[in-house]
């Protein structure tokens, strides 16, 4: 069991590196991808919507997930057939929800109950997340490129973590095999 956790762990770390190495190296791709990856989900949520509305009992649920099914339907048809505009939409909500977020985080700064060194990281994430949206709104083309540049480091220290988790956990694994076969 470890064993096979492990070697998941390993191979999701060497995936995670090679779409890092992607990003880094080719950010408009990796832009490109995110605007397919949301019209897949306008899709497939469009679908959902579908289903839920032949499966309500009333008018007014099924008349409600029609309507969300064509507004799915326009919104992948819009990010398929423009992409660059999809993108920079993109951009903006990722923007809007970092500078919410980072609001939000500002004032959980100044809640009571709260130790120094908390309201301390709650203040200064809150002001980091607004300064990136603010950057993002800023200069929103290239924000789409600091977006895939950011996952594209994200997705290299996750990998090298999940690869370093991956042969601890092997180590263990084999630690505790002898330790058992010892006491056996």
């Amino acid at each position: 069991m470890l064993k096979s956790t492990s070697t998941s762990m390993i191979v999701i770390g060497v995936l995670a590196i090679i779409a890092g190495i992607v990003a880094l190296a080719w950010p408009g791709v990796t832009v490109l991808a995110l605007v397919i990856i949301f019209a897949v989900y306008a899709f497939s949520d469009a679908v959902t919507q579908g289903a839920r509305a032949f499966s309500s009992g009333t008018a007014g649920p099924v008349f409600g997930h029609l309507l969300l099914g064509l507004v799915d339907i326009a919104a992948g048809v819009v990010a398929v057939a423009w992409p660059g505009p999809t993108a920079l939409v993109l951009v903006l909500v990722v923007g809007i929800w970092a500078v919410i977020g980072g609001a939000a985080e500002f004032a959980l700064g100044f809640a009571a109950g709260e130790t120094a060194g908390t309201r301390a990281l709650f203040l200064l994430g809150g002001l980091v997340s607004i300064a990136f949206g603010v950057v993002l709104f800023s200069r929103p083309n290239v924000g789409a490129v600091t977006i895939a540049v950011l996952y594209g480091l994200f997705a290299l220290t996750y990998g090298v973590t999940q690869i370093t988790a991956g042969i601890q956990l092997r180590s263990t694994s084999r630690d505790l095999k002898q330790t058992l076969d010892h006491a056996l």
